[in-house]
């Protein structure tokens, strides 16, 4: 599943795109049919993100925003015409390293969009370009009120400005649960997946396993700021990476099980936490 750094690409991605005004949406797998048709002729007024979920707020009669979770099998691809400047791919499927369509690239010359593929759930064609929308796990039309009922069950995002620590730093120390297992759920905090929680939980010498109530305010503090530089890194670079010299690696312990730790020699570790493999160092991280 894309992390929260490649969901706010998303949003600047169609902030350019909303520059192109009239938007033409249809769904030639069929399944968005009824709200395509709501926004057929319409224009983007705001695209932003929050966590894991783009919302791109539309002018229409009824104000509506299309709200998107891609999950672990949605994708938007993006065709562009000559000066305009998009990702060609965010989404699945995920490869190692970085996918060959978050490189940016334009099309030279007149711009002829090649037709949409059939599991295309929804395509928005501008003068310009096109997106195209497939294999979400949410693609839905939302008024206002439905919208603020899914920000109040996420917690703070680190790439969003007007979040900050102290959020996230209550939720945390109010919990039993491991402080491993608090930076993957979306309640507590908004963005992070599992690539971002064992690598800054290792920047920041945190035991995975370790109660998040008994983990300092001073290192929650620097826990959410290593997150928000890193991610803001991703944002701008397109790909995950954490270390100081990527010629020798992208991650630190990240899906490096058994391998010697990048600091300190010791045998990193794995175990299966909230569902998905975690890496540590048990020497760097007590």
């Amino acid at each position: 599943m894309p992390e929260g750094h490649s969901i706010h690409r998303l949003a600047i991605a169609f902030t350019e795109l909303s520059k192109l005004g009239i938007v033409r949406a249809s769904s030639p797998q069929g399944r968005f049919s009824e709200g395509a048709a709501a926004l057929d002729n319409a224009i983007i007024t705001r695209p932003w993100a929050w966590g894991k979920h783009l919302f791109l707020d539309f002018e229409v009669p009824q104000p509506a925003t299309l709200h998107v979770h891609l999950g672990l099998y949605g994708s938007w691809k993006f065709q562009a015409g000559q000066g305009i400047t998009l990702p060609g791919h965010i989404g699945a499927p995920r490869m190692p390293g970085e996918h060959p369509g978050d490189t940016y690239s334009e099309v030279k010359g007149d711009f002829k969009p090649l037709p949409p593929g059939e599991n295309v759930r929804l395509r928005l064609e501008f003068s310009r370009a096109v997106a195209d929308l497939s294999g979400p796990n949410q693609c839905e039309l939302l008024d206002k009120e439905r919208v603020d009922k899914i920000l109040a069950r996420l917690g703070p995002d680190p790439l969003v400005d007007s979040c900050t620590d102290e959020d996230f730093i209550e939720r945390a120390r109010k919990t039993a649960r491991r402080i491993g297992e608090v930076v993957m759920d979306q309640s507590f905090i908004a963005g992070p997946g599992n690539i971002y929680r064992a690598e800054c939980l290792f920047r920041c010498r945190i035991n995975p396993n370790r109660q998040a109530a008994k983990v300092s305010v001073k290192r929650l503090q620097a826990l959410w700021e290593d997150l928000r530089s890193q991610m803001r890194r991703g944002l701008k670079e397109g790909l995950i990476c954490t270390t100081d010299d990527p010629s020798q690696g992208r991650f630190w312990v990240y899906q490096r099980s058994r391998q010697p730790c990048r600091r300190c020699g010791t045998t990193i570790r794995e175990q299966v936490l909230a569902g998905r493999r975690s890496y540590w160092c048990p020497k760097c991280q007590k």
